[in-house]
């Protein structure tokens, strides 16, 4: 996709190595914009979480330059990152709970780290865990359960900042199907709101299902851009079609 000043997320001719491959990600540019839902497809080792981290200042380019709102990440403040990471919720195929904690204090956590109220944290919780469909599971621990439970948890915790962007990293990896369309349906809703959501997943099925942009990375490069894209094998290497 071309360049967008309005674009919520730009890659500017970015690279990103590390001491054992030094081209991960290879001259990546790419714009995605504000209420976008993108699926981000790729066999492993082809650069998906790489760029995830990318956006989410996690890592850092080895050349380029990533914008968010046209703001450089590279002028951000190691000190400050925490308040733009305020701007990504993210969702994980392993979930990332806290074992020790029940569902709803799951999700508060992520606002008492931040400094918000009890008050204003005893309003928000419930209603964001009624949005996900787990008004009645608040005091359930993780190993209580189900896998789809538990990743509308880490679903909710990611929505609680009221972020600007989704990054899903593979979260239905480890869903049985009616899990896995729940939390479609669930990321689906969220993106008709308005919030961004970028996907990246090795799921066929659910690519084909959502029916809107599809990126696929390949040994590091873009090899396909479509603004309402499938998943086809003839858009992927066969290394790539050989890992799905």
């Amino acid at each position: 996709m071309s360049e967008n000043t309005n674009a919520i997320i730009r890659f500017e001719g970015v690279t990103k190595g590390f001491p054992h491959n030094p081209t991960v990600l290879e001259n990546i540019n790419v714009s995605i914009m504000p209420g976008e839902f993108v699926s981000l497809i790729g066999s492993s080792g082809a650069g998906k979480s790489t760029f995830l981290k990318l956006i989410y200042a996690e890592e850092t380019p080895t050349m380029g330059e990533i914008y968010f709102n046209e703001r450089a990440l590279s002028v951000i403040n190691r000190k400050h990152l925490p308040y733009y990471r305020r701007n990504i919720g993210t969702v994980f195929q392993d979930f990332k709970l806290l074992p020790q904690k029940t569902a709803s204090e799951n999700v508060a956590y992520a606002l008492e780290v931040d400094g918000i109220s009890t008050e204003e944290i005893n309003d928000q919780v419930p209603e964001i865990l009624a949005i996900v469909g787990l008004g009645d599971k608040a005091d359930k621990f993780p190993h209580q359960l189900s896998g789809g439970e538990q990743q509308r948890v880490a679903l909710a915790r990611a929505l609680i900042t009221r972020p600007k962007i989704i990054i899903a990293d593979e979260p239905t990896g480890n869903l049985d199907p009616r899990s896995t369309e729940e939390i479609i349906q669930l990321l689906l809703e969220i993106n008709s709101y308005g919030t961004t959501v970028l996907l990246a997943t090795h799921n066929k099925h659910v690519v084909d299902k959502i029916g809107k942009r599809v990126i696929v990375l390949s040994d590091g490069i873009i090899t396909s851009d479509e603004q309402v894209g499938k998943y086809k094998d003839s858009a992927v290497s066969e290394k790539t079609v050989k890992t799905f």
